[in-house]
């Protein structure tokens, strides 16, 4: 059985990371009025409308975190991305199990919520 074409959108999302120009292929990716929430405590926590904004807090996180995607399911409007996120900055480890839910529409991201299984370890190493 062929893979939903939302999950192929989400595995090119995480793909996209390792390649030098990967701003441009967002672009392509994201809708223009793309919503990303990341909840928590932290200096980007919150709601990040636009693809402006978004990016803005993407930039945050250059660098600073390597994210192992273990499996994507998806359906018609949503897909959900199962992974492993770990990294090193200032001192600090940092590994955590991650859930990310996307909305898209018109294969396009539209909106992104993303959820640590340690939101108190996220918080404090993104500080």
């Amino acid at each position: 059985m062929a893979e939903h074409p939302n999950a192929t959108l989400v595995r090119r999302f995480y793909a996209t990371f390792s390649e030098s120009d990967y701003y441009e292929k967002l672009t392509e990716i994201f809708a223009k009025d793309v919503v990303w929430h990341l909840p928590g405590r932290h200096p980007v926590s919150g709601d990040h409308r636009g693809r402006d904004a978004v990016f803005a807090a993407m930039r945050y996180f250059d660098g600073s975190v390597a994210l192992e995607l273990h499996d994507v399911v998806a359906n018609d409007d949503h897909a959900v991305a199962l992974l492993l996120a770990t990294g090193k900055r200032r001192g600090r480890q940092y590994r955590a199990r991650e859930i990310d839910t996307f909305h898209i529409r018109g294969g396009k991201i539209v909106e992104f919520w993303s959820f640590s299984d340690d939101q108190r370890l996220t918080d404090e190493y993104w500080a």
